[in-house]
């Protein structure tokens, strides 16, 4: 076979693959369409977002399917997705799991880890601001080393693994902003605003 040849099926095989991803891809966002009205935009960011491999941020105010559409997304792609509420009470341990000591049937005892939330193919941090600058340090951190520490363990995280988190307008009472550095965490911040008429029509013909 000469190089030409190999050349050109390696090309096609190229074209195959990236048509059956687009045609993946496209599969996905109208799947997401059928939950999520008005909000194209948003889901289009979410889903390149999660193809990059990276975490994104959703900043609107309460009520705009914020939480649904990271549900959808789960349920869409066959991700192990989890959701943890973020509250100013919210300890670090809450997110990443703590180490239990434990008696077995010899009288033995020993610690063991119990995983948090955090170790989910897609985690939704629900208004990450109202958690504490600590909380929030937990989580950021792991973010970027797809690891958790506890008690000097390390406990790799799930592949893949992505964090979608929402946020309430920093306007808003009881927020803890983020800071620049932390916010680099994120690959994408996507603002989700209210959807038009046509869309508000839509949702309330299907949820009445």
């Amino acid at each position: 076979m000469s190089a030409q040849t190999e050349t050109f099926d390696l090309d096609q095989m190229i074209v195959r693959n990236a048509e059956a991803a687009a045609a993946s891809i496209g599969a996905a966002r109208a799947a997401v369409g059928k939950v999520i009205f008005g909000q194209d935009a948003v889901v289009d960011r979410a889903l390149i977002t999660i193809l990059a491999g990276g975490h994104a941020l959703l900043v609107g105010v309460p009520g705009l399917a914020k939480t649904k559409l990271v549900e959808t997304l789960g349920t869409v792609l066959g991700l192990d997705a989890r959701r943890v509420q973020f509250t100013p009470d919210l300890m670090p341990s809450d997110i990443l799991g703590a180490e239990v000591l434990e008696e077995s049937a010899e009288g033995r005892r020993a610690f063991r880890f119990i995983r948090g939330p955090i170790f989910a193919q897609l985690l939704m941090a629900d208004e990450i601001n109202r958690a504490s600058p600590r909380t929030q340090s937990a989580l950021l951190q792991a973010m970027q080393e797809y690891h958790v520490t506890v008690a000097g363990e390390r406990h790799d995280l799930p592949k893949p693994f992505h964090v979608l988190a929402t946020q309430n307008p920093l306007e808003q009472e009881g927020t803890y902003p983020l800071p620049e550095a932390q916010l680099d965490r994120f690959l994408m911040e996507i603002d989700v605003d209210y959807p038009d008429r046509d869309a508000e029509r839509r949702i309330l013909f299907d949820t009445t």
